[in-house]
């Protein structure tokens, strides 16, 4: 009969091994498949890549990385042209790009994530969490007298872009020197609190800062810093490893460089930001502050997709997740932005109407994109996800984004 110790020590061994066995949550790689499989065609999907070597090929572009995932499939995953014209590094599949405004979805999830935790609530006014909102006056047009708000800004209000803030490039906030990588993100709050609101909350979609704002709120609600809170809540389980607030070390190498190709002029490249995305910046963004692949961010498309959760990694209840990629915004609101195409909690166009917004087509649809050349659309009636990245100054040369997402739709069988 074994001993004591001999049973403790056969059970660490056995415990020891399984542990070696199981994969780290979210480490588990994206299922492929062949589009056909999945009711594709390869021989279409070709077309899209075609499309894409043309337009390297006439410098709309300098490269490009594409991925296509459906049913829960990655079934497409190409890279084209180059990363850096300058070195002539080839565009991988492992291509760095600044997401930009595609970070805003990735804040919106840690926001309803303490939501799910009952941490805060999406009625609470913003003076809640951050004091700071409790001064905020409105100036309307940006002229006038101040006055108090009609009521004050909410969460839902950030994360719906209602809250009368502005947008980073606006004349106001420039003027103001609102936002910097360069200053932290309580002074951020600082800044965008002394700038008057342009309307009373609620009454018009203004797409704006707020997203940031919502970083700082995550992190007081948290205990802990934004960047943190992403990284641990979110990156890490979802497997999302090449996606982060900066790169550094050897990542630099993958960072594709972004260009801009003035009318009929050569691509030049440009730094879009006076602290660069390979430096640690103060501003931990939740605007616009990740980078990230194509195929971290189908991960995080598919995951949005599958209502919350990836490889058995739950982030959000069914019904959050569900919630934020409807529309959201009030019928009057709604029509003032267009009517055709609303907006969802999970900071995300979403079509509700005949029309589209270009890339995105069908109803129901819902995605968004980066000011530096970047996009992704989810699809549920067809379980698809696109995704395109590129670094360019325009970000939509010439249409590439429509033109790309309708050679994919195409490819689309059954």
């Amino acid at each position: 009969m074994p001993t004591k110790h001999q049973l403790l020590t056969t059970l660490s061994v056995l415990l020891g091994a399984c542990l070696a066995i199981a994969p780290a949550h979210g480490s588990a790689p994206l299922l492929r498949a062949t589009p056909e499989a999945v009711g594709m065609s390869s021989e279409r999907l070709q077309n899209a890549t075609a499309l894409l070597r043309q337009f390297v090929a006439d410098r709309k572009v300098a490269g490009a990385v594409a991925a296509v995932a459906r049913r829960g499939k990655l079934v497409y995953l190409e890279p084209v042209g180059l990363q850096s014209l300058e070195s002539r590094a080839p565009m991988t599949e492992q291509s760095l790009f600044r997401v930009y405004s595609m970070t805003k979805a990735v804040t919106a999830v840690a926001l309803m994530m303490l939501a799910d935790e009952n941490k805060l609530r999406l009625t609470d006014p913003v003076s809640n969490h951050l004091p700071e909102f409790k001064q905020v006056m409105v100036q309307e047009g940006g002229s006038g007298a101040p006055r108090r708000p009609s009521r004050e800004v909410t969460v839902q209000d950030l994360l719906l872009h209602t809250s009368g803030l502005s947008h980073r490039t606006s004349e106001l906030y420039r003027r103001l020197q609102v936002r910097s990588r360069s200053i932290a993100l309580p002074q951020f709050v600082v800044n965008i609190t002394k700038a008057p609101l342009l309307e009373d909350p609620g009454t018009r979609f203004r797409y704006s800062e707020a997203t940031t704002v919502l970083g700082r709120i995550v992190e007081v609600t948290a205990r802990q810093s934004f960047d943190t809170f992403v990284v641990t809540r979110i990156l890490q389980p979802l497997g999302m490893s090449d996606t982060s607030f900066w790169v550094e070390g050897d990542a630099r190498q993958r960072l594709a460089t972004v260009y801009q190709r003035p009318q009929d002029g050569a691509m030049a490249p440009v730094e879009v930001e006076e602290v660069p995305f390979t430096e640690k910046p103060a501003l931990m963004e939740g605007a616009v502050g990740l980078v990230s692949t194509a195929e971290d961010f189908v991960r995080f498309s598919q995951m949005l997709l599958n209502k919350g959760e990836l490889n058995g990694v739950r982030l959000l209840k069914t019904a959050t997740a569900a919630s934020m990629t409807v529309n959201a915004l009030p019928e009057a609101v709604l029509q003032g932005k267009g009517g055709n195409v609303g907006w969802g909690l999970g900071n995300v166009d979403v079509v509700v109407g005949a029309g589209s917004r270009g890339y995105l087509t069908a109803i129901g649809e819902y995605g968004w994109d980066g000011s530096a050349g970047t996009f992704f659309a989810v699809d549920p009636s067809k379980e698809l996800v696109v995704i395109l990245m590129t670094q360019n100054l325009p970000a939509n040369p010439d249409g590439l984004r429509q033109k790309f997402k309708a050679a994919v739709f195409q490819a689309v069988m059954e």
